[in-house]
């Protein structure tokens, strides 16, 4: 039979974050579709209409810069080489770095036009020199393959830029893997993400400054892109790290720019201060007991091989829950380090955490009296059970 256990009792003994909150304030965005990760641990914060494919505006040039990343890290690309511009590059209109048909511009120079000035016309310059067509339509179609690979199933490319098009969508969930991707893959350039300004040329007084604007802030941001269109409204792809902890987190469709300014700061406020990082079980430390069957003890200890550290909920008042979950009575014998149960951790409002539970000992079969002795027991509970009067 499967038997649980609760632990509330154990892991208030084995950390002081047993006795935190296991409900942290609901943040009620007013974003259309928002996807907030905790990405130190993996732990999903927020996710509202997450996986919606919705038009992503400039936040999409994030994967034009992966894929540059990518060619300029298998050798591709330089940082030092000069692209020419075509004609199409040129023709783009919103956000520019006024390139003209004239310029050959580095490598670099175009990283930093679409990251902090969300050049349309640097992402099409990109895109014809790593299409294998050289066509900007070619360069799309290998960025829905490359998303693919990546695990965003939910994002289908039209252009490189964002620039409004029938089909060219992507999640929220898939922009914050995105991100996460950049930051982990390509470390040596998410700096340039926090870049406020960048000046190319002299050519654009008018469009020099990063439009993150938690940049501004002391709230640890650090990255990564803001995108707007008429069909899609305000949105923002972004991260900070405050201590040891990084947030990440994608939300799309707000209203105005002060509208996304403030959704944004508040989401990192939330995300830091409601919640923190605990270990809640001590490697090889006794989490709890299984029964044992015709053993040379009645039990066994459960332990975790590792310490188990998760973010959970900060707010001071209630507990959290955890069971142990095993089938047993567990027949001896048992070896030292086997598998034995589950131990379930779920703290409100965010994902269950499951952990594999070890014997902390071995075990012997027990000898032909203790078989004996067991085997008497089960018959006189049986009896006992049966009412006045009853064979078995």
């Amino acid at each position: 039979m499967i038997r649980t256990r609760s632990l509330r009792h154990l892991l208030a003994a084995a950390s002081a974050v047993a006795v935190m909150a296991s409900q942290a304030a609901a943040f009620d965005t007013s974003a259309r579709a928002a996807f907030v990760l905790d990405y130190t641990t993996g732990t999903v914060l927020m996710a509202k209409n997450a996986d919606e494919a919705l038009p992503p505006a400039s936040m999409s040039k994030l994967m034009t810069l992966y894929m540059a990343f990518e060619a300029i890290h298998d050798g591709r690309l330089t940082l030092d080489e000069r692209l020419p511009v075509s004609e199409h590059a040129m023709s783009y209109g919103g956000s520019t770095m006024f390139l003209n048909t004239t310029d050959r511009v580095k490598v670099e120079d175009l990283l930093r036009g679409i990251i902090v000035l969300s050049g349309n016309d640097a992402c099409a310059v990109i895109a014809e020199a790593l299409s294998p067509d050289g066509t900007e339509k070619g360069f799309a179609e290998l960025m829905t393959r490359r998303a693919q690979q990546l695990g965003m199933t939910n994002s289908t490319f039209a252009n490189a830029s964002g620039w409004p098009a029938p089909g060219h969508r992507m999640s929220m969930r898939d922009l914050t893997l995105l991100a996460s991707h950049i930051i982990s893959d390509f470390p040596e350039f998410y700096e340039i993400f926090g870049e406020r300004t960048f000046a190319f040329d002299g050519r654009a007084p008018s469009n020099v400054n990063n439009r993150n604007p938690l940049l501004r802030l002391d709230i640890g941001a650090d990255g990564l892109k803001t995108g707007h269109t008429s069909e899609a409204g305000y949105g923002l792809v972004g991260s900070a790290k405050q201590d040891d902890r990084r947030v990440i987190f994608a939300i799309t469709g707000l209203d105005s720019e002060r509208g996304r300014a403030e959704e944004a700061e508040s989401i990192v406020n939330w995300a830091f201060r409601q919640f923190a990082e605990r270990t809640l079980v001590e490697q090889d430390r006794e989490v709890a007991r299984a029964d044992v069957w015709l053993g040379a003890q009645d039990s066994v200890g459960l332990v975790s091989k590792e310490d188990i550290r998760l973010l959970v909920p900060v707010t001071p008042g209630t507990r959290l829950d955890a069971e142990v979950v095993y089938t047993g009575p567990l027949k001896a014998p048992i070896t030292e380090g086997q598998q034995l149960a589950e131990l379930i951790i779920r703290p409100e409002g965010l994902p269950e955490h499951r952990v594999p539970l070890f014997a902390a000992n071995a075990v012997a079969g027990g000898g032909f009296t203790k078989r004996m002795m067991t085997v008497s027991k089960v018959l006189f509970d049986r009896l006992q059970e049966q009412p006045a009067g009853e064979a078995m």
